[in-house]
């Protein structure tokens, strides 16, 4: 009996662990990518060395450590789902996650669209938000930050579409038919922390992504980056999570980008050691597929945390959201203390960060 209890309170704390790391190291990716996003792999190079970034650096304003869009929308997402996890556990109401994941991305669009939390008199964007309970995130001044955010979000959130729970996948979804840009699985990785099981996961994942990216790829990225997590925080490796998550992939149909950009990223990973080259041969991430696929071969690819997470920004492109997809895997797989602290300790919002990583834990335990 003694021995059953120890094990289960050490399966308790890996979890806790790997929901921290993941949305800590998420931060930290992001944190370190956005200085350079939108530079050339040249003017990285030239503007930090041969190697590229290879720390933390301040960004125009001079202040280093500063999370963009990418960890912004990621929170508001644990956000809902912490507050659809709790609504069933206490009212025995389930099925509700998409309209409070709704309420939550409306929440987050006000701290685009306004100086702070106090100028909220008129009707808020986007609808939802002011039907939401207030409190949480959207009373947090820091979060109203307006950090290059994706112009699908942006338009996407106008709308008020609320996914079915049990929409059919594959066909494009009303909402920018046409988007598969890379801001729906970059705030996707925390419905892979819930325990809910991979597969709902990876649904909960797609459908909400829905509500900004319509296009396939775009919804399935999300997905299967919410797939990738929920195995590694069950136990599985890196490579045997987007493995199996390829399976998953294959049961739907219009699978077949995100399928292929996976693939790649698991070919250059077994072609030898790890170089920006190979990276810039995946792409630059501003599409989904492609923020994917980057982020898992220098998970994959580098021989240790930092490199990974240096390898995964130094590209030409989008590198705080291939940086942030990088981190969620690995804090995922490794757990807070496997990121290297003296980045996280520069990260913007470290300690809410953490506060609601573990309150997602606790409720999801509950459970």
């Amino acid at each position: 009996m003694i021995e059953s209890w120890k094990l289960s309170w050490e399966a308790t704390a890996v979890y806790r662990a790997r929901v921290r790391g993941c949305l800590l190291g998420g931060a930290v990716g992001d944190a370190l990518g956005y200085p350079v996003e939108f530079d050339s792999l040249d003017r990285i190079r030239a503007a930090h060395g041969p190697r590229g970034l290879t720390r933390p650096v301040p960004d125009g304003d001079g202040v280093t450590g500063r999370i963009s869009d990418d960890t912004q929308m990621t929170l508001f997402t644990v956000e809902g789902i912490h507050r659809a996890h709790e609504r069933e556990r206490l009212k025995g109401i389930g099925g509700g996650w998409a309209l409070l994941l709704r309420r939550s991305y409306g929440h987050w669009l006000e701290t685009q669209s306004r100086p702070g939390p106090a100028a909220r008199e008129e009707a808020p964007p986007g609808g939802f938000s002011s039907e939401a309970p207030r409190g949480g995130l959207v009373e947090e001044s820091w979060l109203y930050a307006r950090r290059a955010p994706g112009n699908a979000c942006l338009s996407g959130l106008a709308h008020d579409f609320v996914p079915e729970p049990w929409a059919e996948l594959g066909p494009p979804g009303p909402v920018n038919p046409d988007s598969k840009g890379c801001g729906a699985v970059m705030r996707s990785a925390p419905f892979g922390l819930t325990r809910a099981g991979t597969a709902d996961a990876f649904g909960m994942a797609a459908r909400c992504a829905q509500m900004t990216h319509g296009h396939p790829t775009g919804y399935y990225a999300a997905g299967a980056l919410a797939a990738i997590v929920s195995y590694l925080v069950a136990g599985d490796s890196v490579e045997g999570a987007v493995l199996r998550t390829l399976r998953l992939l294959a049961r739907h149909p219009g699978h077949e980008e995100t399928t292929a950009a996976l693939g790649r990223a698991l070919d250059l990973a077994a072609e030898g050691a790890p170089t920006a080259e190979k990276v810039e041969r995946i792409g630059a991430g501003w599409v989904a597929e492609e923020a994917l696929a980057v982020g898992v071969y220098a998970a994959l690819a580098a021989p240790g945390v930092e490199d990974a997470l240096l390898l995964s920004v130094n590209h030409s492109g989008d590198s705080d959201s291939t940086g942030s997809v990088c981190g969620n895997i690995l804090g995922a797989r490794y757990g807070d203390h496997g990121l290297p602290h003296e980045w996280v300790e520069r990260v913007e919002g470290r300690a809410r960060i953490a506060a609601l990583a573990d309150d997602l834990a606790a409720e999801c335990l509950r459970g």
